[in-house]
């Protein structure tokens, strides 16, 4: 599924994951890059608060917060939205989550690798690898000839997949890059940049629909910002520290991948007493270490005001919260998912009041989870939206 370990997540550490890393981030994630795609942010930000006002009944948030994550990306990356054809796409990335999130013996006690062909896991894994090849081949030959839609972004015009075949032709990165690799590169974008980011605006939008106090603070705070407009822009963002306070939370209470992509020891250590070898499979519990007491006062509350006079961020630094991972294989795309985060949660509780339907109590909100490559909820969250209407 993984294109042979060619994509940034899972192809191991040297000089091809330096050079592939390198470009993700210079062509489609720096600040510089993420920038440049503001347009298509407000563009599907104003989509999707159309499509709320356009309901008369209660709004499914999940599927809402899942679609404008996918449009932003697929635009950015592949030039247009998919989800409009039939929404085949974003279903394939829910059953190739699945089964990333899946436990699979066979990778911990190699000689039970037969049970993967038993019980169907092996069958799975190879019809979403094949479908995504597909859908992925058809994307590559529509820009190759020229058959696509607009939804051209960016300052030169050009998508993800435009540059890679741009690079790939010239070997301007100074180092060969085959379809394979290009194929790796693209789902990396979708597999750690959809689901993470919608997830986050679902447990938002979650906990903010629980907490109705910390629900009316954010929306006092981004509606003084906001004066008079019809909607939030990109440089209100930057005087709503409550609203980064609320992201924050939900970063921390609900950890979008729990168990962070794995990682691999690069040589002999000795820690607290062990030793570790060499080679040695090391997995992260992010989920852990953001609900530790001895890092967390009141660890299990949802009180974004923790973050109000605090240092602490996502970015790595700090490793009482660590949702991005750390360190040199650290995910690249913080400011990308934070972006479009930020913008899509203000305008919702600025043009918006929420409330659950049939009168339900925030308290008694099912908060089930279902695990797969990323922890989102088991059930659609459903909202009764109110036009907010200006004194």
């Amino acid at each position: 599924m993984l294109y042979g370990s060619k994509d940034v997540a899972s192809c191991a550490y040297g000089e091809y994951w330096r050079q592939v890393r390198s470009l993700s981030v210079l062509h489609l994630l720096s600040n510089k890059r993420v920038q440049s795609y503001r347009r298509v942010r407000e563009e599907e930000t104003a989509k999707m608060m159309q499509s709320i006002q356009e309901k008369n009944s209660s709004v499914d948030l999940s599927e809402l917060c899942s679609t404008i994550t996918n449009d932003i990306t697929c635009r950015v990356a592949l030039g247009k939205r998919y989800s409009e054809e039939g929404g085949v796409f974003p279903e394939l990335m829910l059953e190739f989550g699945e089964l990333l999130g899946t436990f699979f013996i066979g990778d911990y006690i190699p000689w039970l690798n037969w049970l993967g062909k038993v019980n169907g896991f092996y069958s799975k894994a190879e019809k979403v690898a094949k479908h995504l090849d597909e859908f992925f081949e058809e994307v590559i030959e529509q820009h190759i000839s020229g058959k696509r839609s607009d939804g051209h972004v960016g300052e030169e015009s050009n998508d993800f997949v435009d540059i890679l075949l741009s690079v790939q032709k010239s070997n301007a990165a100074g180092f060969s890059i085959d379809r394979t690799a290009i194929k790796g590169l693209l789902l990396d974008m979708f597999a750690a940049g959809t689901d993470t980011t919608y997830t986050v605006l679902e447990w938002a939008m979650t906990e903010l629909l629980r907490h109705q106090t910390v629900m009316h603070k954010l929306q006092d705070e981004v509606r003084t910002v906001v004066g008079n407009k019809t909607h939030v822009t990109e440089e209100d963002l930057v005087n709503m520290n409550y609203l980064k306070a609320v992201i924050k939370e939900t970063l921390r209470l609900h950890v979008p991948i729990p168990l962070l992509v794995p990682r691999k020891s690069m040589e002999d250590v000795k820690l607290n007493g062990y030793d570790i070898a060499a080679g040695t499979q090391v997995i992260i519990n992010a989920w852990a270490i953001a609900r530790d007491p001895s890092s967390w006062e009141q660890p299990l509350e949802f009180k974004p005001e923790r973050f109000m006079n605090s240092s602490i961020d996502f970015k790595g630094l700090n490793f009482e919260l660590i949702p991005f991972g750390s360190g040199r294989r650290g995910c690249p795309g913080v400011m990308f998912a934070i972006a479009v985060n930020e913008l899509v949660l203000a305008n919702l509780v600025y043009q918006f009041d929420w409330k659950l339907p049939d009168g339900v109590a925030g308290e008694n909100l099912d908060m089930s989870e279902v695990v797969s490559f990323t922890c989102h909820r088991k059930y659609p969250l459903l909202a009764i939206a109110t036009k907010y209407e200006k004194k």
